[in-house]
């Protein structure tokens, strides 16, 4: 499959962006927080969405190259929005992962007339509790990576999975910088000044809500939270998994026949 890398441009920064399908309807991905930037596994990426690429062109927007410091989830909405619009995007479905979640839910808060549906994935409305996001933060200031890669991949996949992939980021552990550390600390701190809970109901699109209950950043409740709460949506769905962990959107192997469903549908 052919897969583009892209930078748009905008008046204030610029983005990455990954292309890639040949479908007539747009998808947008928003990826969750990572140590780095997630550009790097194009490839990967294309091949566990190619499923819907042939129902849609399919778009991962990165977060912007220069972050300032603070970086709220708000401004990353606002950051990415801005790079759909210059990538000449007018109706978008839009899937976010984690803290791209977060970002998704301000967007179709915001750019309703953009957002024709929306599905949620292992993300919570409120993340000021996140106990998770502070530990990150306190490894990557003290520089270490390598503790930082497991303790977040030991949080984020299965136990199997993770035990398996052990070595392997061991091995990447050690091409991190000292500036995707500190791009890190600031991405990691946002989530835990986000709170959504009092706009949810500001979201009019068909909106899709995933969650596990093997979830260790979040669990499951927030999941079950948002689909209750969207109450202007004409169409709000909720499914739980069991046993795939917070990156189900990665490990349940029908994620994806769930989400081109709903996205038809």
């Amino acid at each position: 499959m052919s897969v583009q890398l892209k930078t748009i441009k905008t008046n204030g920064f610029s983005m990455d962006c990954l292309k890639f399908g040949r479908g007539e309807r747009s998808l947008v991905i928003i990826p969750g927080l990572s140590v780095q930037s997630v550009m790097g596994a194009a490839d990967a990426v294309a091949d566990a969405y190619s499923l819907l690429t042939h129902d849609f062109t399919v778009y991962l927007f990165d977060r912007r190259k220069d972050i300032p410091t603070p970086y709220s989830i708000r401004q990353m909405a606002l950051d990415t929005a801005a790079a759909i619009d210059a990538a000449g995007l007018e109706r978008v479905s839009l899937f976010g992962a984690s803290q791209g979640g977060m970002i998704a839910m301000e967007i179709a808060a915001m750019y309703p007339e953009t957002v024709d549906s929306l599905i949620l994935g292992s993300t919570s409305a409120v993340g000021v509790n996140c106990s998770a996001a502070d530990e990150w933060t306190a490894l990557a200031k003290k520089g270490d990576a390598k503790a930082l890669y497991v303790s977040f991949d030991e949080k984020v996949y299965p136990k199997s999975i993770f035990e398996q992939s052990r070595d392997m980021l061991i091995t990447a552990a050690e091409s991190v910088t000292p500036d995707e550390l500190a791009r890190f600390v600031t991405l990691a701190r946002s989530i835990t000044e986000f709170d959504f809970s009092e706009s949810l109901k500001n979201i009019t699109c068909p909106t899709l809500v995933i969650g596990d209950t093997d979830d260790r950043i979040f669990g499951a409740a927030p999941s079950k939270d948002i689909a209750s709460a969207l109450v202007s949506s004409p169409r709000a769905e909720l499914f739980i998994y069991d046993g795939y962990g917070h990156a189900a959107y990665d490990t349940a192997p029908d994620y994806k026949e769930r989400m081109l469903k709903f996205l038809l549908s």
